[in-house]
């Protein structure tokens, strides 16, 4: 394998990841007066995202180690949950 090949198979495993941080980064700045008071969000936009792709990212690894191969359904709903618990968090939702 070339490093561009290795370049490439690393891109394609974090954009999952890459997006659903920055669709619930961006939702949630975008959605924050609807369904929060006029208290700004706890970080900024980007730090949110920053810290979902981590921790997707993380899950994602942690679904490959547990499965033995990328791309499995139950990694991607690992996926989902972990980045909805990991915003919520972020937003302090247990205080709404």
């Amino acid at each position: 394998m070339t490093a561009l090949n290795l370049i490439n198979q690393l891109l394609n495993f974090m954009a999952p990841a890459a997006f659903v941080a920055l669709f619930m980064g961006l939702a949630a700045h975008v959605f924050a007066g609807f369904f929060r008071s006029k208290r700004p969000l706890a970080l900024s936009l980007p730090k949110q995202i920053a810290i979902v792709f981590v921790a997707s990212l993380i899950l994602l690894v942690a679904g490959l180690v547990i499965f033995g191969r990328d791309g499995k359904m139950a990694s991607y709903a690992l996926l989902a949950v972990g980045a909805a618990t990991c915003q919520w968090l972020l937003l302090r939702g247990w205080k709404t």
